[in-house]
C-alpha cells in the first residue's frame, strides 16, 4: 500500500509545503530546511521550534490515516485527511524519521520502506529510534526547548541516476520559491507569524496581488454563504509591465511565469492551496489561459470546514467549487478578466479624456454575425480634415482606407504579442514629444485657422482624441494664435 502511496503526484516543493503545514499547525514560529548533499546517501532534514509531541502523539501521528477526515478539527488545522507527513514522505523518500522533543523527552520513530518490504511477514514494522549513524541528525533539536524534526534519508525519488550536487542545489531553489508562494501571507508583515529558511537563508513572501503597488486595482472583498462556510473573494488587477519597476514585474511573475499564474488563488487558513487556476469556469467551455489575461489573479479564502465541498484533494493542490457558486464566481472572474484585458492591451495607461466626454478614437470596432472587424473613425479629427479638403481626390483616399481596414495583419500581431509577451507599441510609445508635438501642431492648426474653431474648444477636443489624451502636457501648451506654418 506504501509503496502505491508514492504514486500521488508530489513534487519535493509541495511534499516539504506539507511538512510544514504540521509545524503550523502545531504552533511553530521558525522552520529550518536543510538539503544536505552525499550523493544517494543525501539528507533533507525539517525543524521547528511547534509544541512537540509526546510517545503516544508520535505514534499517532507515524499512522496512516490517524484521523477520519470526517472529525472535526481546530480552526487552524491545516490538516484532513491524516497522510501528508507519510505520503509527502515516501513521496521522495525511504526512509522517514521524526523525532519530537516536549517537556524535556525525546520521541523517535522510523519508517524505513526495504525493511517494510524485506519483512512483509512481520506486519506493520515501525522503528525506534534513529537509523545507525544518523544520530548526529538529531542534535538540531536537543539544543532547543521543544520542537520536531523530519528526516528523510534514502531520497532515492530525488536523487535519481545522473542527478548531481547542482541539481540538488537548484531543487533548494524551486523549494525556496515555492513556500514563499504557498506560505506568504505568513512571512509577510514587520512581525511575521513564521520565519522560514533553507540552508540558513530566510525565505521571503511572494506576494501573488503587488498588494503595496499603486497600479494594482482590487475589488471590495466579498463573502459568499456557500457549503461548507462562507468563502471571501477579492479580485486583483495587477499593472501593466510599463508601470513596474524592472525587477519587481519579474518578481511579480511567479514561478510559473505570467501566463501561468492568472486566475484564482484558492486559500484555506491562509496556506495557498491553487496558485493560480481558472477552476473549470466559464460560459459554454472551460476557461483557458491566455496572454490577454495574465494580469488578472483572484483571492478566494476558504475555512478549514470546506474541503469536501471543495473537492480538496491529499496533495492539497486541486480545488472546484460547489455548484452553488459557481456562477457569481464566474460573474466575477469575468469582470476581472475584462478589466486584465483592457491593461493589457492599453499598456497599462490610464485614459486622460480631458472635460469627461467621449474618447474619440482612431478605430472602432463592428460586431456582426461572422465575428468581429475595424474599422477606421471617419469623424477621428485627423482623417475628417483630409477628407473634407480631398476634392476629387476622396474616393481614391476612401479606398485606401478601406485597403488598410482590409488588411491590418491582425494574425501576426497576435502571433508577435504572444511571442514576445508583449503588445506591440502604439500611441507614440517610445517617440520623443518633440514628434509628438509636430502631429500635434498640423492637427491645431487646421482646427483653428482653416475650421475656424476656437483655440480654447480646439484644446479641449484634442484632449478627448486619441492618441493626444494620453500628452495633456502638450496640448494645454498650444499658443492661442497657431502659426500657418
Amino acid at each position: 500500500m506504501i509503496e502505491s502511496l508514492r504514486g500521488l503526484g508530489y513534487s519535493t516543493a509541495t511534499a516539504l509545503a506539507d511538512i510544514i503545514d504540521n509545524s503550523i499547525t502545531a504552533r511553530a514560529s521558525r522552520v529550518e530546511v536543510l538539503f544536505s548533499w552525499h550523493d544517494t546517501a543525501s539528507v533533507i532534514a525539517v525543524l521547528d521550534n511547534g509544541e512537540g509531541m509526546d510517545e503516544h502523539e508520535l505514534d499517532l501521528a507515524m499512522r496512516l490515516g490517524e484521523r477520519s477526515p470526517l472529525d472535526g478539527r481546530d480552526v487552524h488545522d491545516l490538516g484532513r485527511f491524516g497522510l501528508g507527513l507519510k505520503t509527502a514522505s515516501f513521496s521522495q523518500c525511504r526512509m522517514l524519521t521524526v523525532a519530537s522533543l516536549k517537556e524535556g523527552r525525546i520521541s523517535c520513530l522510523r519508517w524505513d520502506l526495504d525493511v517494510l518490504t524485506a519483512r512483509q511477514n512481520d506486519g506493520w514494522l515501525l522503528l525506534e529510534g534513529p537509523d545507525g549513524g544518523s544520530e548526529d541528525l538529531l542534535l538540531p533539536l536537543t539544543d532547543q526547548g521543544q520542537g520536531t524534526l523530519v528526516l528523510w534519508e534514502k531520497p532515492d525519488r530525488i536523487v535519481t541516476p545522473g542527478f548531481c550536487e547542482q541539481d540538488f542545489l537548484d531543487l533548494a531553489d524551486r523549494v525556496e520559491r515555492h513556500l514563499a508562494m504557498v506560505f506568504h501571507r505568513f512571512l509577510c508583515g514587520l512581525q511575521p507569524r513564521l520565519h522560514i529558511t533553507i540552508n540558513g537563508q530566510p525565505v521571503g513572501p511572494w506576494d501573488p496581488f503587488l498588494i503595496g503597488h499603486s497600479a494594482t486595482w482590487l475589488s471590495p472583498i466579498e463573502r459568499i454563504a456557500a457549503e461548507g462556510g462562507t468563502v471571501e473573494v477579492q479580485c486583483h488587477v495587477l499593472p501593466h509591465k510599463d508601470r513596474v519597476q524592472a525587477r519587481e514585474y519579474e518578481s511579480a511573475a511567479g514561478p510559473d511565469g505570467w501566463t501561468a499564474q492568472q486566475g484564482f488563488y484558492v486559500y484555506r487558513n491562509e496556506r495557498l492551496l491553487v496558485a493560480g487556476s481558472w477552476l473549470g469556469l466559464g460560459r459554454g467551455r472551460s476557461w483557458t489561459k491566455e496572454e490577454a489575461h495574465r494580469l488578472a489573479r483572484i483571492r478566494l479564502d476558504l475555512p478549514n470546514t470546506a474541503d469536501a465541498e471543495w473537492k480538496i484533494d491529499v496533495r492539497k493542490s486541486t480545488a472546484r467549487p460547489p455548484v452553488s457558486i459557481r456562477e457569481r464566481l464566474t460573474r466575477l472572474a469575468e469582470d476581472t478578466r475584462e478589466r486584465a484585458r483592457r491593461v493589457f492591451a492599453h499598456r497599462g495607461q490610464p485614459v486622460r479624456i480631458g472635460n469627461g466626454g467621449p474618447l474619440v478614437q482612431a478605430w472602432r470596432t463592428e460586431h456582426f454575425k461572422g465575428g468581429v472587424r475595424y474599422r477606421i473613425d471617419k469623424d477621428h479629427p485627423a482623417v475628417r480634415a483630409v477628407l473634407d479638403d480631398a476634392g476629387t481626390i476622396e474616393p481614391q483616399i476612401l479606398a485606401m482606407l478601406r485597403v488598410i481596414e482590409e488588411t491590418i495583419p491582425v494574425q501576426r500581431i497576435w502571433l508577435d504579442t504572444t511571442d514576445s509577451r508583449e503588445t506591440p507599441r502604439t500611441g507614440f510609445a517610445g517617440e520623443s514629444s518633440a514628434e509628438v508635438a509636430a502631429i500635434l501642431s498640423v492637427m491645431y492648426r487646421n482646427m483653428v485657422l482653416r475650421k475656424g474653431i476656437s483655440p480654447a474648444l480646439a484644446r479641449e477636443q484634442l484632449l478627448c482624441t486619441e492618441p493626444f489624451n494620453e500628452y495633456p502636457e502638450l496640448v494645454v501648451v498650444l499658443p492661442d494664435s497657431p502659426s500657418s506654418q
